[in-house]
């Protein structure tokens, strides 16, 4: 599966591209091992790199299966802990957090290689599920997850470049294949599995679980790191300090956050959060992407805020989705799990289906179309709000969206690539990734300030979720709309 938001799969589509130069901090960096065509280094699993591959793949097998398995339990938690109106904040602070921990993390590895952010991203990661599953308020959760977003970030950008230092050239393509590929079985049995877990113990029980199927990993990435024989090359002077970089992602990451805080009231102290957070996000978001991105200039621009209104239609559906079917339907956890699972299979199969299109298929008719069977989810999931309606029809819409995102990620990342300008394929992969989290961030926000607002006026929840799930239809047709700008030349 390719192309996925954080909550599906790592987009590791356009890190692949560029095989030869995997980057941490704008250079590239080797490790000193056998030379390509000696017998050590004849494949991923020989004897020089097969505790590096083992350790990685265990890594990101582990990673997607946290990310997949906590969403469907996170419902459940929020109702458990008296926290449902903060839910947004729940579902929301991990995308945050994460983007300043890809920042930190590329600069942390751009310094001193990239052994040290991906070890203590994984003992982090450790350290947040314990500190999420012992919550006692929804405050904690929300402070757990955020804190594992950070971590996530550290460990997607360290492991990409950890692939730089310990492979060569010819053995990076299939280590990223073999990465992206480890996601596959945690999207497929993940959410059912820690629904069940959920259904029959606890919410709780699925983060301890995941701290200690993450724990052996994490020990086993820290001591292939530390007995390796790792290179870093310092950065040049001009690029020595990540200060203003990493300053932008933490206004924009705490903007965020702040922001999902004031979405789940209207009073003074919500609205004076929101507003903190909408000014940090208007002064320091735009300089993470390109210039004419907010205005939908042609090219690149427009391509990297298609990708940000798409991902946002489809994490809020996931995010409201599952908190309606368990605290309006009062629905298994184990359901919501399998919803995910539906959407895991209809990504794949769709994103298979488009690769096999003829090459001399415009790629921003694909974003057409898959922006308009985005709309076509967020009206059956509108339906599915509706009182008598069953609780298939809502979860239904969260694999028809994946089926629209399935078409129109991929070609969003060719569209991207074919406006980059030369050589910096690396810069349209940061912009596109930013602006996806930008996205989630923002329409979830609006999304979940629309159904408080309903609620607060003393409408029915069904009414609050349907008000909610029709605001998504704007970023939907306007996504397909404006994809004729996004074409390539």
């Amino acid at each position: 599966m390719t192309d996925a938001p954080k909550s599906t799969s790592p987009d590791t589509s356009v890190t692949s591209t560029e095989p030869a130069t995997t980057k941490c901090g704008g250079r590239a960096t080797t490790a000193g091992l056998p030379p390509v065509g000696s017998e050590a280094a004849d494949g991923l699993f020989s004897r020089t790199y097969a505790a590096a591959t083992s350790s990685f793949a265990a890594v990101m097998f582990l990673t997607g299966l946290a990310a997949l398995a906590v969403v469907p339990t996170l419902p459940t938690a929020a109702q458990d802990l008296d926290g449902v109106s903060l839910f947004p904040l729940v579902a929301g602070c991990f995308v945050a957090a994460s983007l300043l921990g890809g920042v930190l993390g590329g600069h942390w590895a751009d310094r001193a290689g990239a052994h040290r952010p991906l070890a203590a991203g994984m003992v982090l990661a450790v350290v947040t599920l314990l500190v999420s599953a012992a919550s006692t308020s929804i405050w904690q959760l929300a402070a757990g997850r955020f804190v594992d977003g950070v971590a996530g970030g550290m460990v997607a950008v360290s492991i990409n470049a950890a692939i730089g230092q310990a492979y060569p050239d010819r053995l990076q393509p299939r280590a990223l294949a073999l990465m992206s590929a480890c996601w596959i079985i945690p999207s497929l049995v993940g959410p059912p599995l820690a629904g069940l877990v959920a259904d029959w113990w606890s919410w709780r029980v699925v983060f301890y679980g995941l701290a200690a199927l993450t724990a052996l990993p994490a020990l086993a990435v820290v001591a292939v790191l530390r007995g390796r024989s790792w290179q870093s090359v310092p950065a040049p002077s001009e690029d020595s300090t990540p200060r203003p970089a990493l300053m932008v992602a933490v206004a924009v990451s705490v903007g965020a956050a702040l922001g999902q805080y004031g979405a789940s009231g209207w009073d003074t102290r919500h609205l004076l959060f929101a507003a903190g957070g909408l000014a940090l996000l208007v002064l320091f978001a735009s300089r993470l992407l390109p210039a004419g991105t907010w205005r939908a200039a042609r090219g690149l621009p427009a391509t990297v805020l298609l990708r940000g209104l798409s991902s946002g239609v489809f994490f809020t559906l996931e995010a409201l989705v599952p908190l309606m079917l368990v605290t309006d339907r009062d629905v298994a956890p184990v359901v919501t799990g399998l919803a995910f699972t539906g959407a895991a299979v209809a990504w794949a199969a769709s994103s298979w289906v488009q690769g096999r299109l003829p090459e001399r298929t415009p790629r921003h008719r694909l974003v057409v179309i898959g922006a308009l069977v985005q709309a076509g989810a967020v009206v059956i999931a509108a339906v599915g709000s509706l009182p008598g309606m069953p609780a298939i029809t809502a979860a239904s819409s969260m694999v028809v969206a994946a089926v629209g995102m399935g078409l129109l990620a991929p070609s969003l990342t060719v569209l991207s690539l074919s406006h980059a300008p030369t050589g910096r394929q690396g810069y349209a992969s940061s912009a596109m990734q930013t602006n996806q989290n930008l996205g989630q961030i923002l329409i979830l926000g609006v999304a979940s300030a629309v159904f408080n607002a309903f609620l607060g006026a003393g409408s029915n929840d069904h009414v609050g979720y349907a008000a909610a799930f029709g605001l998504l239809l704007v970023p939907g047709i306007l996504a397909a709309l404006l994809a004729t700008r996004a074409r390539s030349a």
